[in-house]
């Protein structure tokens, strides 16, 4: 399934509490519950006002669907093309 990186602009995002995230995912889950298995979250990084978050799903379309199920911005939705580690040196 295609991945995507979703940069989603949320001021003062690296100074909110535990339980403020804890609430941001619960939201975000319980979109992907309602959207069935076509979608799946990987893992988000915060980053300043701005979190990057991996997901699978079939196309740009379905994670603006989730985006707005889940009331959270996606302020610019990009199709990963490549997958570089250390053993890409190699």
């Amino acid at each position: 399934m295609p991945k995507f990186v979703i940069e989603r602009e949320v001021p003062g995002a690296a100074n909110l509490s535990d339980a403020q995230w804890r609430e941001i995912s619960q939201k975000s889950v319980n979109a992907l519950k309602e959207m069935g298995p076509g979608i799946q979250w990987l893992h988000s990084y915060v980053a300043g006002d701005k979190v990057y978050c991996v997901y699978l799903a079939p196309d740009e379309t379905l994670i603006r669907e989730h985006a707005r199920r889940a009331g959270l911005p996606a302020n610019r939705i990009t199709a990963v093309r490549r997958l570089l580690d250390p053993a890409s040196a190699e």
